[in-house]
């Protein structure tokens, strides 16, 4: 199991598809997790969930890795 950042523009494009996506390396999971307040990959192993620009911008800094802010983005864990 691993996270998985994916980015879709927003909603008041017709456009739905996948504009962005990022599998978080194992080394920054516990970093990322503790952000979200998540305890463990299985417990929240149920769809995605949006992410604010706060969290967004404290995950950034965390995998030292720029993420868009153009784009609605959404954390999920992938089995």
């Amino acid at each position: 199991m691993y996270l998985c950042i994916t980015g879709f523009l927003p909603d008041n494009f017709e456009d739905s598809s996948l504009k962005y996506e990022l599998d978080i390396k194992s080394e920054f999971e516990s970093k990322v997790m503790e952000i979200l307040g998540w305890e463990s990959l299985e417990a929240e192993a149920d769809g995605e969930l949006p992410l604010n620009d706060q969290q967004t911008r404290q995950i950034a800094s965390a995998i030292k890795e720029s993420l868009p802010d153009n784009l609605d983005l959404f954390i999920g864990v992938v089995a």
